[in-house]
């Protein structure tokens, strides 16, 4: 991440640090079992999760892991994702602060990777991955989910505004061909993959950024006041004067380092 991206990240972050920890959309979901069973069938001894936030991700794989570590660049989500943790008893996940794009961890250090719902916050997502598969040991497995970018430019500039005005940290979302390019070119072949429809509960997901009343506002006229195509290809629910839902696309692709 750039400097300012990244202390854009942290701000947004480090205050919605404890919503994150008690977010039941990452807490769990088909998106997480489907990079369970991925992970759990690779037997890993030792796991890197990127991005790790609350520490739910983390939690997942611990339970077949011989170790975790956790890593996010914001310190507070670390401290709350530590006491989460911590109050589940589990002690062999370890926590480290710093930026993807250049991790503090030598070379083929892990043979698994995971990264979840983050990768749309990465100012240099090609960086990340190099990082990714720089850690990667040969053989080694890289899980990664995230929104999937629309191919449509409008529908596609559509949502990112959105993104935005509820959390102006966000990039912006990544298609199917440019992950998969940036996997080929760190080196990293796709074995599997799957995208998956994900509903988000309007006043959950908004609420979750501390938005105030006024840009939450804002917000719910600007997709009142879209094209009805566009609301429909993300399957937005409207109720007289807000929005009640919307749903999303999620990509998930194992991708291990040749």
């Amino acid at each position: 991440m750039t400097g300012g991206h990244e202390q854009q990240v942290r701000q947004q972050f480090g205050a919605a640090a404890a919503a994150y920890v008690t977010s039941a959309a990452h807490a769990g979901g088909e998106d997480l079992q489907r990079l369970v069973a991925w992970g759990r069938s690779r037997r890993p001894g030792r796991v890197l999760d990127v991005a790790t936030g609350g520490g739910h991700t983390a939690l997942a794989f611990a339970e077949f892991s011989t170790r975790v570590v956790g890593f996010d660049v914001t310190e507070p989500m670390l401290i709350a994702a530590r006491r989460f943790l911590d109050g589940r008893g589990v002690g062999n996940i370890a926590l480290t602060a710093g930026t993807v794009e250049a991790l503090p961890f030598r070379d083929e250090a892990f043979p698994l990777v995971t990264c979840r719902t983050a990768a749309h916050h990465f100012a240099n997502p090609a960086a990340a991955v190099r990082e990714i598969a720089r850690v990667l040991t040969p053989g080694g497995s890289f899980l990664v989910q995230d929104i999937l970018g629309h191919d449509d430019p409008e529908l596609a500039a559509f949502v990112t505004e959105v993104e935005r005005r509820r959390d102006p940290s966000h990039v912006r979302a990544y298609r199917e061909r440019e992950w998969k390019a940036m996997l080929k070119g760190a080196g990293l072949t796709v074995i599997e993959q799957a995208i998956i429809r994900k509903s988000r509960r309007w006043d959950d997901w908004t609420s979750r950024m501390r938005m105030t009343p006024e840009a939450k506002r804002a917000l719910d006229a600007f997709v009142h006041a879209a094209p009805g195509a566009h609301r429909s290809a993300f399957e937005f629910t409207l109720t007289a004067t807000g929005v009640e839902s919307f749903a999303d696309r999620l990509i998930l692709l194992r991708a291990d380092k040749d």
